[in-house]
C-alpha cells in the first residue's frame, strides 16, 4: 500500500481525478444508485489495470446481473487516512449510495498515530452521512505486518471493527481474507494482491455488500 516515488503518486492522482471527473459527469449514471469504493492502493488496483481491480469486477456482477448501480474506484495510492479526510468532499459531490471506506493502511504501515487514524475514519463516516443519511456504508478492516510490535500491530487490526461498532456501519473484517500473506496471490512486493487475489477481495465483498444491492 505504500508507493515508492512521488513522482508515480503525482501521475496516480491526476490519472485518478481523471477517471473521477469522467464518472461524475455522465449524465447516464444519474439513472443508477452508486456504489463508492474509497480507499488506497488496494482499491486502485495497485501494479494492474483498473478493469482488474476488485472494484471494476464488482461492477461486471451487477452489469451481468442487470442492476442498475454505477460503481466508481476512489482509490488512490499511498493515501493515509488523513489524506481521505482532506479529499473525501470531492469525492461526496457525487451521492453515494452505498460507501465502502478503505483507508488506514498506509497509516499502519508508516506507524502513524492510530487515535488520529481512528478520528480520521470517523470523520469521513461522519461526512457520508452528511451527503445522505440513508448510505450504507462499510469500513474495510486491514492488518499489518508485526514489524512495529505486537501492541501496535493488535491494536491496529482491532482498529477498523472499533470504528464501525462505534459508528454502527457494516465492517468487512478483512478486506483481504485469504489473500494476504499468500505469495501466490500478491505482486512480487508481498502487499498489493495480483490478478488472482483481487478476484477473491471482490468475491469477499460482494458478500458482504449484495444483501443490499435491490
Amino acid at each position: 500500500m505504500k508507493i515508492n516515488t512521488q513522482l508515480f503518486k503525482a501521475i496516480g492522482s491526476f490519472l485518478f481525478t481523471v477517471s473521477l471527473l469522467h464518472t461524475l459527469f455522465l449524465p447516464v449514471q444519474d439513472e443508477k444508485k452508486r456504489i463508492v469504493f474509497f480507499g488506497d492502493s488496494i482499491t486502485a488496483g495497485y501494479g494492474l489495470s483498473t478493469e482488474q481491480a476488485f472494484p471494476a469486477l464488482i461492477q461486471q456482477k451487477l452489469d451481468s446481473g442487470q442492476m442498475a448501480y454505477q460503481v466508481m474506484n476512489a482509490g488512490l495510492s499511498g493515501e493515509t487516512s488523513a489524506g481521505g479526510l482532506g479529499r473525501i468532499d470531492w469525492i461526496l459531490k457525487t451521492k453515494p449510495d452505498i460507501f465502502i471506506l478503505e483507508l488506514g493502511g498506509n497509516d499502519g504501515l508508516r506507524g502513524l498515530s492510530l487515535d488520529e487514524t481512528e478520528k480520521n475514519l470517523t470523520a469521513m463516516i461522519q461526512k457520508v452521512r452528511g451527503r445522505n443519511p440513508d448510505v450504507v456504508l462499510f469500513v474495510a478492516g486491514m492488518q499489518i505486518p508485526p514489524n512495529l510490535g505486537q501492541e501496535y500491530t493488535e491494536r491496529f487490526r482491532t482498529l477498523f471493527a472499533k470504528v464501525a461498532e462505534a459508528n454502527k456501519t457494516e465492517l468487512i473484517p478483512f478486506l483481504l481474507e485469504n489473500v494476504g500473506g499468500e505469495p501466490e496471490l500478491n505482486l512480487a512486493d508481498g502487499i498489493h494482491p495480483n490478478v488472482k487475489g483481487h478476484q477473491i477481495v471482490a468475491e469477499t465483498v460482494w458478500s458482504n455488500i449484495k444483501r443490499y444491492i435491490n
